[in-house]
């Protein structure tokens, strides 16, 4: 039931923020890319938890874009959605990404 409310959540930030401006993630806001995250809610929260295809697919233009990967796993909306940066880090290297940011400092955690 949490993660349904975390998920309903994360879909509607996605769908109420409408401010556009060139950021982390371009022209979508960093609000709207962590909808991209809601298939990885379960992994990103218990790093025991199997990492599905659709979160890899979901994920894998994120991993490229390492400033807008960040600021997704560190957002508002990814925090009331009850995601731990520290476990959402760790979905790239789990989905074997070969071109993921290796060593890139998010915050106070390092990509892997």
């Amino acid at each position: 039931m949490a993660l349904a409310k975390s998920l309903y959540f994360l879909v509607l930030m996605g769908l109420i923020v409408g401010v556009y401006g060139d950021g982390e993630c371009g022209n979508t806001p960093v609000e709207k890319a962590a909808i991209s995250m809601a298939p990885c809610a379960q992994a990103a929260q218990d790093k025991t938890a199997p990492v599905s295809s659709r979160c890899c697919d979901s994920i894998k233009k994120l991993s490229t874009q390492k400033e807008c990967l960040c600021a997704v796993m560190l957002s508002k909306v990814a925090q009331q959605a009850g995601i731990k940066p520290e476990i959402a880090i760790t979905i790239p290297k789990r989905c074997n990404f070969q071109n993921r940011p290796v060593g890139y400092k998010c915050g106070a955690y390092t990509l892997p």
